[in-house]
């Protein structure tokens, strides 16, 4: 058994990202734990003003999926939808490296460095600094996952997804879909990318690239084998 934390952004790039890996990992008997950074719902509030019952429901479908997924934990920080650029990084960093401290995971999923979404990149940055392979570091594999309608919409000549590996996700496709539907507000109507149909094309396509029925890809940004 391992521990496994994901860094989200956003409350849903954890499962529109690795969701069946997530699901995987669990069956296995692996501890999962997610930690998100923003809420993902103040970008949208009008006047200023943060419906609160918005934010309750966007955790509630969190927790949920989590749930679905058979995750361990769900963690939120709460910081501003679309402004962890206004965070200095270095708090960002010192909150991911708290978690870390107190859970000691082997295996952490974050976002594509190359994602359109500012909080996305910055989420990649503050996790590759806290998991610096330095002496009694617990991590050992560090993995970043695509989120459709951030990672393919970057311009071009900005740092593309180039997967290298590819996890076999068809015994929980099931279970991945079930936690999407948790999230069924943040969902949109085909073609749009964030749908289930464009979800699921999606991972026919990365899993006919490995010869899989059905997969979800990764960058490998660090892996670490010990003596």
């Amino acid at each position: 058994m391992e521990t496994v934390l994901v860094v989200a952004a956003h409350p849903d790039d954890e499962v529109l990202g690795c969701g069946g890996t997530l699901a995987r990992h669990a069956a296995a008997g692996d501890a999962v734990h997610v930690l998100f950074l923003a809420d993902g719902v103040a970008a949208r509030a009008v006047g200023g003003s943060v419906d609160p019952g918005a934010l309750a429901a966007r955790l509630d479908a969190a927790r949920e999926a989590a749930a679905i997924l058979g995750l361990a934990g769900v963690e939120a920080l709460g910081l501003p939808d679309n402004r962890l650029d206004t965070v200095p990084l270095l708090d960002l960093v010192q909150a991911v490296e708290r978690v870390l401290a107190r859970l000691d995971p082997q295996i952490v999923y974050t976002h594509h460095h190359g994602d359109l979404n500012i909080d996305h990149r910055l989420a990649h940055q503050a996790v590759l600094t806290a998991c610096r392979p330095l002496p009694g570091c617990s991590v050992h594999t560090l993995r970043c996952f695509e989120v459709p309608s951030s990672t393919e919409w970057q311009a071009p000549g900005a740092a593309p997804f180039e997967p290298n590996l590819f996890i076999d996700v068809t015994a929980t496709l099931d279970r991945k879909r079930r936690a999407l539907q948790a999230y069924g507000a943040e969902l949109r109507t085909f073609p749009h990318p964030r749908s289930i149909e464009a979800i699921e094309a999606l991972g026919r396509w990365r899993g006919a690239s490995a010869g899989l029925a059905h997969a979800e890809a990764f960058m490998v940004a660090r892996q670490i084998v010990a003596g």
